[in-house]
């Protein structure tokens, strides 16, 4: 008799053989050959159940450039494995040929050229097309989203995050979870999830005070959709205090918590769901391992880490979808779920190639009553040089945060600058004109305070082996999310398979080339203080004051930071 896994295993592998996942058949168009909405939408319905999931929006409204990135370093059991394989490893994993449309959406490799030819992704608009045309195929599919929503853009900052929500009612999801939504602040937060007609869910949202449930937020949904019992929990970001300033959400504590979430499994189970979906913010590395934690979950619809993949990835008899960010793709997933359980699933990553989907007219013309008011994100402030690509993804540095680096040492007058390791943020490419909504793109945040201080060496040591100890601890419940911190003006060695406190040596500092010495105190600049009451202008300030001086931006390769992986 088979089992459920081995049947699941089935469906995967017949997903990969025929193209029913249906990224095969946009995956290997020829480059020359256009695409069509049709193509990109094709899909033969399966099953009973659909789910539709968008993830970590960063309240990119309209289309945009993102390149993906170009390292992404796994750690133990995740070496070499999905997501943590990048470029053409990436497309000779999925069969993807070089200079295809998926190439250009999936891959760094000759990003700049492609753009060009394939052009911006994204844009709410189109991403309400591709919603309505698998609800008009599947009436009672489920729209999840997996949060980082509500933040990352200049009229999200401007109005406290209603742009974003005011375009994403208009989507109707039924319901989501949560990551920087906190740094809008607790009382922001409440006012806005008490207002959404859909659910607000976090299972490990709770109220610090009394280490109890948090009463704003729902631990789980159920939803009845073609004839099955469907539980749908949510799961934050469970890092929230660490990687986000705490004392601007003081009343709620998160973590993890699977053991709480085994609870709430087994209570929707027991209360008889059919189908157990976990909404969740944890990033894919930790959710692989919640899955293997954890009985009974049949979905887990991931975010946090961005990472695109073109199938689920299979835990025991779990799969663990990852669809992406900045409105790049919308997954579906169709499941057949019969007898109380999943029996088989189709999946299909949508590339959200905004010169292919037309555009929802409604939406369309929401977002663009939501940024009326502020016609100063035209302004330009200066252009790309035509031999460099402003991005910022990648375990160690990418070109916009360099720049970052850069205007912090010039302007703030130090000798080493550190940028956050975050992710979000599109990218631009050569000869592209920096207009102000581009900046606020990547450095738009509650609390974007340049600081300026003295470290000593030890205590920059210090800083560097934390952040990297959170990136690569081979226990992906204590990676604590983001990217390794970007440094300007100092080069160093990283060997991530050390253990904590010998990862990072050979700190140099750059503009003289000697050693730096743990003893001796340096001017740092930075921003993104996790610290209340800190002090500076504004980052957006700083980095648009550089970018007007030099009018042209060039930014040379970083070849500072020296990376021990094997």
């Amino acid at each position: 008799m088979i089992s459920r896994r081995d049947f699941l295993q089935a469906s995967m592998a017949a997903s990969a053989i025929v193209g029913a996942s249906g990224f095969g058949q946009w995956g290997r168009l020829a480059a020359q050959q256009a695409l069509t909405q049709d193509q990109l939408l094709e899909f033969d319905t399966f099953g009973n159940v659909s789910l539709i999931h968008v993830t970590d929006i960063h309240a990119q409204l309209k289309p945009i450039y993102f390149r993906e990135p170009e390292i992404n370093l796994g750690v133990g059991s995740n070496v070499g494995v999905v997501p943590h394989i990048t470029g053409a490893d990436f497309r000779k994993a999925y069969g993807i040929e070089d200079g295809s449309p998926s190439h250009y959406a999936l891959t760094y490799n000759d990003f700049s050229s492609l753009a060009q030819g394939y052009g911006r992704m994204g844009g709410m608009d189109r991403v309400a097309t591709v919603v309505n045309a698998i609800r008009a195929a599947r009436p009672d599919a489920l729209l999840l989203d997996g949060g980082d929503t509500w933040h990352g853009s200049y009229t999200c900052y401007q109005t406290e995050g209603q742009d974003v929500v005011n375009v994403m009612n208009a989507l109707k999801p039924d319901a989501m979870t949560f990551h920087w939504e906190f740094t809008l602040g607790s009382d922001r937060v409440r006012d806005l999830v008490n207002d959404l007609p859909f659910a607000s869910l976090g299972q490990n949202i709770f109220d610090s005070e009394w280490d109890e449930p948090a009463e704003d937020f729902q631990p789980y949904k159920f939803f009845e959709r073609g004839g099955a019992k469907i539980a749908v929990i949510g799961q934050a970001f469970p890092y929230m205090p660490i990687a986000n300033p705490g004392w601007m959400f003081p009343e709620y504590s998160f973590g993890i918590r699977d053991e709480r979430m085994q609870e709430v499994v087994n209570d929707v189970r027991g209360q008889g769901a059919d189908l157990v979906v976990v909404l969740s913010h944890n990033g894919f590395d930790v959710d692989k391992a919640m899955a293997s934690r954890v009985q009974g979950i049949d979905v887990i619809l991931s975010g946090h880490t961005h990472d695109a993949l073109p199938e689920p990835v299979l835990v025991g008899e779990t799969i663990v979808v990852a669809s992406g960010s900045n409105g790049k793709f919308v997954s579906r997933v169709d499941l057949d779920v019969r007898d109380g359980r999943m029996m088989g699933f189709r999946h299909k990553l949508i590339p959200i190639f905004s010169d292919v989907i037309e555009p929802d007219a409604e939406v369309a013309a929401l977002i663009d009553e939501q940024r009326a008011p502020y016609p100063e994100l035209a302004d330009v402030l200066g252009q790309v040089g035509d031999d460099t690509t402003l991005y910022r993804r990648g375990n160690f540095n990418g070109s916009w945060d360099d720049l970052i680096c850069e205007a912090l040492i010039e302007q703030r007058e130090a000798d080493i600058s550190m940028s956050p390791g975050v992710r979000w943020g599109p990218s631009l490419i050569p000869g592209q004109d920096i207009t102000r909504e581009d900046l606020w793109n990547v450095t738009s945040m509650t609390y974007p305070n340049a600081y300026r201080t003295e470290m000593t060496g030890e205590f920059i040591h210090t800083i560097m082996e934390d952040v990297a100890d959170n990136l690569f601890n081979e226990d992906p419940y204590y990676q604590q999310g983001g990217d390794m911190v970007r440094v300007g003006g100092m080069g160093y060695r990283i060997d991530i398979n050390k253990p904590i406190g010998e990862r990072i040596s050979n700190m140099t500092l750059l503009k003289t080339g000697e050693a730096i010495d743990p003893s001796k105190t340096y001017v740092v600049a930075g921003w993104a203080s996790v610290n209340e009451g800190t002090e500076g202008p504004p980052i957006w300030d700083v980095v648009e004051a550089h970018i007007r001086n030099l009018g042209t931006v060039n930014v040379a390769p970083n070849t500072s930071v020296d990376v021990v992986s094997a």
